[in-house]
């Protein structure tokens, strides 16, 4: 049996979203690629190959977001104890070298964006904060070099 990954509920449901949206787009290219295949020489049709590629494409990432939602255990963000820094806290931390704050909330590797401020629980810095507490300090090896954080504060997350 694959081992559980945790995922937030609002990732869970952007995946079965996703999963949705691909299958309805996957019953169109399915009709587009018939539609071209009734032109003719298949070897010469632009928009045969072209069908087959997305057809393909959406196949496997019909597969991918399937084996996600499989492996999914869903988590409560809500909910999550805020003594230590874990899966579904927001942890705002205290960068030691700039003495700025930045605030992440750690989720699982389907989830994570960083453009929303959320990273993976398995990524360098989420590794190096994962059961920490307030006033605990990381060290964490990054491309752009080691970083030094504290952490400030570990809260809920607003959304489940």
């Amino acid at each position: 049996m694959a081992e559980l990954v945790p995922i937030s509920r609002t990732g869970y449901n952007k995946l079965k979203e996703e999963l949705d949206r691909l299958q309805k787009e996957l019953t169109e290219v399915l009709r587009l690629v018939a539609e071209a295949r009734e032109h003719g020489d298949l070897r010469e049709n632009a928009e045969y190959q072209s069908g087959r590629e997305r057809q393909g494409f959406i196949v496997g990432r019909i597969g991918e977001v399937m084996g996600a939602i499989n492996r999914s255990d869903i988590v409560d963000c809500t909910k999550v104890p805020t003594d230590q820094a874990g899966f579904g806290t927001v942890v705002t931390l205290l960068d030691l070298d700039t003495q700025e704050k930045v605030t992440y909330q750690l989720l699982g590797p389907d989830e994570a964006d960083s453009d929303t401020g959320s990273i993976s629980v398995h990524s360098p810095i989420g590794r190096s904060i994962h059961g920490l507490s307030i006033g605990d300090q990381a060290s964490v090896e990054i491309p752009r070099g080691d970083r030094h954080f504290e952490v400030v504060e570990i809260a809920r997350s607003p959304f489940d």
